[in-house]
């Protein structure tokens, strides 16, 4: 089957991700040959494989990143979790490669995937990261699209083992309520983005999800989707700290994660407000039916 690349040269990074193969997907389904830039090769599918480019590398490499973007027209970006013992530093670091790349390669527009919460600038935790990133592509001068993201419905994978046991744990307070979101539909507005012409400038676009929820209304979702008994549990932010520090984490890298919830918890409102623009249509419990419950089983 030919492939018109009618729109140019298309770039995405983590292509293998929750939101990036999403991407990869659309793309191909729209008649596109995209250039993924990844660290292995081998994680991608030999169906996928046939369809696309592939340059080997990562975000942290400023050669691969010129190499892979080299005459792109488009961009799909992510900062990866960082492996730096200051995540809010990494993160600038890899968005330094991705203006750098935006400005000599001269990239027409680049999605960027940034969270709820960069719109604070400072006192986000590791999220401060992304809005290094989001400053560093805006001074280029190019069209830039600011993906500001709720709290991934992925991120409950991380708390399997407590799930297990009926528990949901959070340093959230549990009345408090957020934007949530599936990676998969955040992935369908990335690509709508990319394929479409009609944009310039900075912008922002929130991804909220299809509701605001409360961890104690997350905890009443999930009891249904998944068919047994969960509950909310509010921890301190030093048990937090704990938990993180036994699997290894680094002070620096704790403190990015804890910053995160301890700047949003209190008294912030997202920049955008929910709408046509920022609703996505998966429930949370579609999604725990779909994904969390088949895991938890395991």
């Amino acid at each position: 089957m030919a492939h018109e690349n009618t729109l140019g040269k298309i770039v995405v990074t983590t292509p293998t991700g929750n939101v990036g193969s999403r991407v990869v997907r659309l793309l191909l389904q729209a008649g596109m040959r995209p250039t993924l830039l990844l660290r292995d090769p081998d994680r991608i599918d030999a169906h996928t494989r046939a369809r696309v480019d592939l340059v080997q590398g990562d975000q942290g490499d400023v050669d691969a990143v010129l190499r892979a973007t080299r005459g792109a027209d488009r961009l799909f970006w992510v900062d990866p979790p960082t492996p730096d013992d200051d995540p809010v530093a990494g993160h600038a670091r890899m968005g330094a490669n991705a203006a750098r790349a935006v400005s000599e390669n001269g990239i027409g527009h680049t999605v960027f995937l940034s969270s709820v919460g960069a719109e604070k600038r400072h006192g986000a935790g590791e999220i401060d990261g992304l809005a290094r990133t989001e400053q560093a592509l805006d001074a280029t001068g190019a069209n830039v699209l600011h993906l500001r993201c709720g709290y991934f419905f992925t991120n409950l994978f991380m708390d399997i083992s407590a799930l297990r046991e009926g528990v949901l744990p959070t340093p959230w307070p549990l009345e408090s309520a957020m934007p949530w979101v599936d990676p998969r539909d955040i992935g369908d507005v990335a690509a709508a983005r990319l394929l479409s012409a009609n944009w310039s400038g900075s912008r922002v676009q929130a991804v909220h999800g299809p509701e605001d929820l409360s961890f104690s209304g997350v905890a009443d979702i999930l009891a249904q989707a998944l068919g047994r008994p969960v509950r909310a549990e509010r921890v301190s932010d030093e048990e937090v700290r704990a938990g993180l520090g036994s699997v290894g984490l680094s002070t620096g890298q704790i403190e990015g994660v804890v910053g995160m919830a301890a700047g949003l918890r209190e008294g912030f409102t997202p920049e955008q407000e929910r709408g046509a623009l920022t609703t996505t249509p998966t429930t949370l419990a579609a999604w725990a039916h779909a994904h969390l419950r088949p895991a938890l089983s395991t």
